[in-house]
């Protein structure tokens, strides 16, 4: 099965700075037959990103501290759920976006000016997951905005989709870590029933995984994401594919080749399930 392209659809690619000569030259078969095959581009394992500490500053430490960042206070591993409303599993759409709004289950509701439920499509074919939301995601209560959004929303119109038309867009966490900081497993822990049910309510036909900490979420994997693209895996009977988060790509440019590469896979995996 290939996947065609149009002019517009050719221009909004190359826009993203992403040069195809695929499916024109060999197209990919890809099938839902237990595994999709790993093509050479796909198997390259991207390298991980080395993170430099900044220089250490040579003022004193008491000029830093004179408006401190407070930051949530971590819940133990044995610590009970702070006040997380109970039965999840069986909420309906509105009381469900109800519970996220009031959600006070870990500090990051100390420091939030809005949730982030979810924007989209409530009959979607495509579930898209992210992270957590960051300042702009925050200040808008809608996640994918900024940079990151625009660039997702170019990936998406390159496959003739728009985030309210056929896609719901989420996050595995619904408020926003300070700093833009990674999520916490206590943090995760207590946001991932809200996706749960999310994913029941919507039962979307392929689940887009972007981004380290989606992935392991959904997979329950540690394994980095270079080692688990280019194939399809399973959330509760839906087929996930993996690829690298938006903000990602805007760090590393050469790499919106192998995302888009994962678009045209979670494509096919779609348009099989469909025939």
């Amino acid at each position: 099965m290939s996947l065609q392209l149009d002019a517009r659809q050719r221009a909004m690619l190359q826009e993203m700075g992403i040069r195809v000569f695929w499916p024109e030259a060999t197209p990919v078969d890809l099938s839902m037959q237990g595994q999709v095959e790993e093509t050479e581009a796909i198997a390259v394992e991207v390298a991980p990103v080395e993170v430099r500490p900044a220089a250490r500053s040579p003022e004193p430490v008491a000029v830093r501290a004179e408006r401190p960042v407070a930051l949530p206070t971590p819940l133990r591993p044995d610590a009970p759920p702070r006040q997380r409303m109970p039965g999840i599993e069986a909420m309906q759409w509105e009381a469900l976006g109800e519970a996220v709004a009031t959600c006070r289950a870990c500090g990051l509701c100390e420091g939030r000016h809005n949730t982030v439920f979810g924007v989209g499509d409530l009959h979607p074919d495509w579930l898209i997951v992210g992270e957590a939301p960051g300042e702009n995601e925050d200040r808008e209560g809608e996640p994918f905005v900024g940079q990151a959004g625009k660039l997702l929303d170019n990936m998406l119109a390159a496959l003739s989709l728009s985030r309210h038309q056929r896609v719901y867009i989420a996050n595995v966490l619904k408020c926003r870590p300070p700093g833009n900081r990674n999520p916490e497993p206590q943090e995760i822990a207590q946001c991932e029933p809200f996706l749960r049910r999310q994913v029941e309510l919507l039962q979307p036909k392929i689940i887009l995984a972007m981004g380290r900490f989606a992935v392991q979420t959904l997979l329950q994997s540690n394994e980095p994401i270079g080692r688990l693209r280019g194939r399809v895996h399973d959330y509760n009977g839906v087929p996930v594919v993996v690829t690298y988060h938006p903000a990602y790509l805007l760090r590393n440019l050469p790499d919106k080749a192998k995302a888009w590469a994962d678009l045209c896979l979670a494509q096919g995996v779609l348009r099989g399930s469909s025939t």
